[in-house]
């Protein structure tokens, strides 16, 4: 298999009437979609878009996902290009300097985005035009300037529904394709500012669901429910997973996630089996009280990754879905998704931390020292380093920044070996799982000591009635700070980390939230805090 489109081809000639996406106001079977993706990738190929279509050019997406949003990406991917997803939600001003690395050969928005998108656009074209550079950020490669065309998604699926499939150009682009070819392109924060961009090609996701699918015995009888937006790499283990074996994709709207009572009579309507969700997501299920509102039954497999799973919500989750497998995932974007899993076994203390688990089979996960030396050792804390297949290409249009996080492994002077350093730290547990740690940012030295702030985290997340916790580091006032959201009294919360921490761990400030600030990939916004 060389291309993602084989996924798709070979579901649709085993089950060409079986439900393959479906949201709240349309589904499309895979021999629709197989369709459908072929007389949009036409209409690419023939440039009756935005001109013809070149190989490992870029589509963009500013929209919310739907069963369309599908339809268009995919046929994109068929046409030789690859797509990413813009989130909606950020500032138009970062909005445009994503534009500006992406450089795609189109955006494709909908109604509700439109007016914005036209916003962005005229924006970047006033500065084409005048050569004023407002935006510090915009013009990183001077050569960008290049404004890119933009449809409406309706247009475009009334396009494609009138449009022959053309064989000769499709099979032209499928001689042209390889497995190494961007897939799709995912921003992260830079810290510098400007949004990165984490190229993914086909070969690197068709080994890692190829493993995931099978590891968790995911088949065409499942039902996944895709909870993260299209811009976030989880949502590419519910459509791929999919695709490869059949299984059903029910698309969540982002809305849900502010409506438990919606969210859970949308999951158990729908038959639910799968959740792969970020555990900010089931940490909302748990604190709104959805599992008592009405139970999803048909669940038996629920997956998390993103950030640590406080204990606490997991067992209530556990107390309600008792036969379900649990899996904790771990991995960046920079990894394709995943590269270690852990199958929950046994209970955990409210204070314990859940592992990351073993590698995936064909990954290569290790840990270095600072020293730049292999950490073997039980409970000795090391940076964690991942090569194998599944790795990125790089991020997209920066090759300084690609240098510096995909390297040559540094205990491996015999052949050239690319890696991935994650800047995430962790340890090996006696029973040789991988225990994630913090990250190296999050590692502080303070009055004469390191400290791991997720330590403090965990601690604070073992107190009754907190139901989440967060730790920052305030440089300048050289203090540590502590948020958390629960109804736990601050005092009482205070003299249980004394029992638990040294002195020099104790924060310097407790800060009772109602709800934590979240970033658009629903993660704890550390950068906010820091403001409160």
């Amino acid at each position: 298999m060389k291309n993602v489109i084989e996924m798709l081809s070979g579901s649709a000639k085993r089950y060409p009437d079986k439900t393959a996406f479906a949201d709240p106001e349309k589904s499309i079977t895979f021999g629709e979609l197989s369709d459908m993706v072929m007389r949009i990738a036409t209409l690419f190929l023939k440039g009756e878009i935005s001109g013809p279509l070149e190989p490992e050019q870029g589509i963009g997406f500013y929209m919310e996902k739907n069963v369309d949003a599908v339809c268009a990406m995919l046929g994109g991917v068929r046409a030789g290009g690859f797509y990413s997803f813009i989130d909606v939600r950020q500032p138009e001003s970062r909005a445009r300097s994503v534009i500006s690395v992406l450089q795609p050969a189109v955006i494709i928005t909908d109604e509700e985005h439109c007016d914005a998108l036209k916003r962005i656009i005229t924006a970047r074209t006033n500065e084409v035009a005048s050569g004023i550079l407002s935006d510090p950020h915009f013009f990183d490669d001077p050569s960008a300037d290049h404004i890119p065309e933009t449809i409406l998604i309706s247009d475009l699926i009334k396009l494609a529904k009138g449009c022959d499939i053309d064989e000769g150009l499709l099979r032209m682009a499928e001689d042209m394709s390889y497995d190494r070819m961007p897939l799709y392109v995912n921003f992260t924060s830079g810290s510098t500012g400007t949004p990165k961009g984490v190229a993914v090609g086909h070969s690197s996701v068709i080994e890692f669901i190829g493993e995931f699918t099978k590891c968790f015995d995911i088949s065409e009888n499942d039902v996944i429910a895709n909870q993260a937006p299209f811009d976030f790499d989880v949502s590419v283990k519910d459509i791929y997973s999919g695709l490869l074996t059949g299984a059903k994709v029910q698309l969540i709207p982002r809305d849900y996630f502010t409506n438990p009572s919606l969210l859970m009579d949308y999951l158990a309507d729908n038959d639910v089996t799968t959740l792969i969700w970020a555990v900010s997501a089931m940490c909302f299920v748990s604190i709104m009280n959805g599992l008592e509102y009405r139970l999803p039954e048909k669940i038996n497999k629920i997956m998390f990754s993103g950030e640590v799973m406080p204990v606490k919500h997991l067992n209530k989750w556990r107390s309600f879905l008792p036969d379900a497998t649990y899996v904790n995932l771990y991995g960046p974007t920079e990894i394709t998704c995943n590269c270690t899993y852990y199958i929950l076994d046994r209970e955990f203390d409210k204070d314990e931390a859940i592992p990351a688990g073993v590698p995936f089979a064909n990954e290569k996960v290790f840990l270095l020292d600072g020293n730049d030396e292999l950490v073997m050792e039980v409970d000795r804390e090391g940076e964690i380093c991942v090569g194998g297949s599944c790795l990125a290409l790089g991020y997209y249009r920066d090759k300084e920044k690609t240098d510096l996080a995909f390297v040559q492994n540094p205990v491996n002077d015999r052949f050239y070996e690319r890696i991935y350093r994650t800047g995430d730290l962790g340890k090996y547990d006696a029973d040789g799982n991988l225990i994630y740690t913090s990250r190296k940012d999050f590692q502080i030295k303070h009055m004469g000591q390191r400290i791991e702030l997720g330590e403090i985290e965990v601690a604070a997340m073992a107190v009754d009635q907190v139901t989440r916790a967060c730790c920052v580091y305030d440089q300048k006032k050289q203090k540590i700070l502590l948020f958390y959201t629960g109804s736990a009294d601050k005092k009482d919360l205070q003299e249980s980390l004394r029992t638990k921490l040294p002195p020099y761990m104790m924060p310097g400030k407790t800060t009772q939230l109602d709800e934590m600030p979240m970033n658009k990939n629903g993660k704890i916004d550390r950068a906010a805090l820091l403001q409160i």
